[in-house]
């Protein structure tokens, strides 16, 4: 199969306007699929399609995509670039139709930027059927043409790095437990001589009097695990490493505070942050990225067992701070609170934590954007500005003292994990607890509730949970990177 791009006119009528890759093609069958087209009725609209059926012997079936208006270029309101995005978008349906087709393999047009139809196309098949007797059948894309062939390899290690994390975000939480998670990305990294992984028992983290993490994990039969990978890229091993830090509740119930049971299948994916961040890493060392990366994740299951933490106890964090848990199903932040203090040990040149950490983070953005809390205004800086690029966005969100006050009037110890005007504010209060653990002068806070899952909104995932936002991160360490270099 072939996919092919076509842009929109300025008016309804006229020609079709096609990519190059449509202009090389139309002329292979002496203008026949310029004619069909017009046939066919107006120009095709962004995201729409037509299918063509023994045109050429090399291609039996053609799949030609509307990728908008030609040029469309930064877009200041969406904070996007238009051009990826319909590129993405386009080739992603277009990829669909020729699986819906059953056809094995599928040459996709680079539409001007060939990374960002890999992205379309690998992320566009991906679908999560490990355990279906019924399967889609596998399509695999290749690039039509031969230019552009380093920029779309670029863009399939990309969007593999953001299946991953799908993958690991769907998968049951009987699969992915704790220990499963820690092997399957130890087993992703085992051919890079860059990486050494690091899978920390419970011995290890009470050594490290991680009070706050282990009381979380004390109400499950699964042992908590305490994931460590260190990625030497950089042309220095004692440069200073970025750090990231992910939330990995394989399983969430809420603990005693037990969630409702509408949706609670969903948590499954509350280890998204560590999925990302080990995701982003594994995507770095795949793009042999020149830089110094510590992955850190505090991997556990919180359950409503007998020795569960109970609403009012009060926990120990590794940096001495008491902690009030006023509710158990605020359990993320306890987690965090730990690896954050840890990750300064390593002289870190930034710290960046993601975390399905809170629903009011839903609220607040729905499925548009991560929620950003840092710092550091250079942090945010090259997080925005990767996230145009790759069209997964955030924005960046308050952390007044404002909300500091609402975590540390705590009657029983320093701080409460909840604000005291309970569901005000949620998503503030949280990473204003986090803070209280951090000392680093660039930090940043990833709440990603939010982008956990995709139903309809971006084009380009199927229905599910959407592995949001490791592209972002893995651009945003390769801009990093060529700083380093400059």
């Amino acid at each position: 199969g072939l996919v092919l791009g076509t842009y929109s006119s300025e008016k309804d009528e006229g020609a079709a306007q096609f990519t190059s890759a449509g202009d090389a093609f139309d002329r292979l069958t002496s203008g026949k699929l310029r004619e069909l087209l017009s046939l066919c009725g107006p120009p095709l609209k962004k995201g729409k399609t037509r299918v063509f059926h023994g045109l050429h012997q090399d291609f039996p079936s053609v799949v030609v995509v509307g990728l908008g208006k030609k040029d469309a270029g930064l877009n200041d309101h969406e904070n996007w670039n238009e051009d990826k995005e319909n590129i993405r978008a386009a080739v992603a349906v277009g990829c669909r139709q020729i699986q819906d087709l059953e056809i094995p393999c599928v040459e996709v047009d680079p539409c001007g930027d060939a990374q960002a139809a890999a992205e379309g196309a690998v992320l566009g098949l991906h679908e999560y059927n490990e355990l279906k007797q019924k399967k889609k059948p596998v399509v695999t894309p290749q690039l039509h043409g031969s230019a552009e062939r380093e920029a779309w390899q670029k863009g399939v290690i990309y969007a593999e790095g953001q299946n991953l994390a799908r993958y690991l975000m769907e998968a049951p939480a009987n699969y992915i437990t704790p220990i499963k998670f820690a092997e399957h990305i130890e087993q992703k990294l085992r051919n890079f001589s860059t990486v050494k992984v690091h899978i920390r028992p419970e011995s290890w983290i009470a050594t490290q009097q991680m009070g706050a993490f282990l009381s979380v994990a004390k109400g499950s039969a699964e042992p908590p695990i305490f994931l460590e990978i260190h990625y030497s890229g950089g042309a220095n091993a004692n440069d200073s490493p970025l750090v990231f830090v992910g939330k990995g509740v394989t399983f969430d119930s809420g603990g005693i505070s037990l969630k409702p049971s509408s949706g609670m299948d969903a948590m499954r994916a509350d280890m998204g942050g560590a999925a990302t961040v080990c995701s982003a890493i594994v995507t770095a060392a795949a793009l042999n990225l020149p830089l110094n990366i510590i992955g850190l994740a505090p991997l556990c299951e919180n359950m409503p067992g007998g020795k569960a933490n109970k609403p009012g106890d009060v926990v120990r964090a590794k940096n001495g701070k008491t902690i009030q848990v006023d509710n158990t199903d605020a359990e993320g932040r306890l987690l965090l609170a730990d690896a954050l203090c840890y990750a300064h040990n390593f002289n870190p040149r930034a710290i960046v934590n993601a975390a399905t950490l809170t629903g009011a983070m839903d609220v607040a953005l729905g499925s548009a954007a991560t929620g950003v809390f840092t710092n550091s205004s250079w942090l945010w800086s090259h997080l925005y500005e990767a996230s145009i690029v790759t069209g997964d966005r955030v924005w960046r969100m308050p952390l007044f003292e404002h909300y500091t006050k609402q975590v540390t009037d705590c009657p029983l110890a320093d701080l409460s994990n909840i604000g005291k005007y309970s569901r005000a504010g949620g998503a503030c209060t949280a990473a204003a607890f986090l803070k209280e653990f951090v000392t680093a002068p660039h930090w940043a806070h990833l709440d990603i509730a939010g982008v956990m899952s995709n139903k309809d909104e971006v084009p380009y995932l199927r229905k599910g949970m959407a592995g949001r936002p490791t592209r972002t991160l893995v651009e945003f360490v390769a801009r990093l990177s060529q700083d380093s270099r400059n």
